[in-house]
């Protein structure tokens, strides 16, 4: 799993940073998340390939999360792109963003569809062989929502000296290694499935935290991931503003990440009136210490946390 970095800042674009979008990479599939103005062009820059991309989740409907997706859903069109392409949103955001793409795309070349998000509890909202993505309720002055992208657990490796050693009909391999099963020779002889086997990979999270009061609780909601994305868009010197405008500082991004247990933070949402991010990672790193600033075309991989 990788996260692209299209957009880390906040409402109004600066020469610095592009509004809110990130493309969650994931066995070829491309998923992403926000799409603010900027974000098809910040795709052909990191040369993400347009087919490969079906679901777009969006975490509010602020102008500066939203307004790229007209854009992007009709050049989408114009490369005749087939197949669905599912856009997670509130019912406020699906009616809209339905309206605009009748008017200026209606003989579309692929299947638009709509999955309404409920802000008010967690829910699963997209499930694959491999994958979850889950909501996660937040506190801003819309409703809004992260999202918790999560792994399955994966099966062990099959031991090919065994299997060979053995000569283990290709019918039984699939059940050793996915379903546990032990193995039993034609003179008797057993063979648990751990002697058979190697231990899994681990299995990792990401968890996707837009626009949002801090808020406490989340650190249980976002506990264990192995990757976490804070929105920062202040530092301290701007926490009665971040109270007010219902944003969160780094100080208190990084007290989430702490509470939490999780491996790694991720800032990002900056405020123009910033001209770097050092403070914001000065003042995230004396609570927390492995914090990094997001910035546009970075690439991050989702590792397993040192646990």
């Amino acid at each position: 799993m990788e996260i692209n970095i299209l957009g880390c800042g906040s409402a109004t674009p600066s020469l610095r940073h592009l509004p809110a979008c990130q493309v969650v990479e994931h066995r070829g599939q491309l998923m992403m998340v926000d799409c603010g103005e900027g974000a098809q062009l910040s795709m052909r820059r990191k040369g993400l390939n347009f087919g490969r991309l079906n679901h777009i989740f969006l975490s509010h409907l602020h102008g500066d999360h939203c307004l790229g997706l007209p854009g992007l859903l009709s050049t989408m069109d114009l490369q005749d792109r087939g197949g669905t392409i599912t856009v997670h949103t509130f019912a406020d955001g699906a009616g809209m963003f339905r309206k605009i793409m009748d008017f200026f795309c209606r003989e579309r070349t692929y299947d638009l569809q709509f999955n309404i998000l409920d802000p008010r509890s967690p829910q699963i909202v997209l499930e694959t062989d491999s994958l979850t993505v889950e909501t996660l309720p937040l506190k801003h002055r819309v409703p809004a929502v992260g999202f918790i992208f999560r792994e399955k657990p994966k099966p062990r490796h099959l031991r090919g000296d065994m299997a060979r050693f053995l000569q283990i009909p290709v019918s039984r391999l699939k059940g050793i290694k996915e379903d546990g099963e032990d193995y039993i020779t034609p003179d008797g002889r057993l063979f648990t499935n751990e002697q058979l086997t190697t231990p899994a990979d681990p299995s990792v999270s990401y968890a996707y935290c837009s626009d949002t009061l801090y808020m406490p609780s989340l650190a249980e909601a976002v506990k264990g991931v192995d990757v976490l994305y804070h929105e920062a868009t202040y530092a301290d010197d701007c926490a009665d503003k971040a109270r007010a405008r219902f944003h969160s500082t780094a100080s208190q991004a990084a007290t989430v990440a702490r509470d939490a247990g999780v491996g790694r933070l991720v800032l990002g949402h900056f405020s123009k009136a910033y001209r770097n991010e050092e403070m914001h990672l000065a003042q995230a790193r004396a609570i927390f210490p492995n914090t990094i600033a997001a910035d546009e075309g970075m690439t991050i991989p989702v590792l397993p946390a040192a646990k």
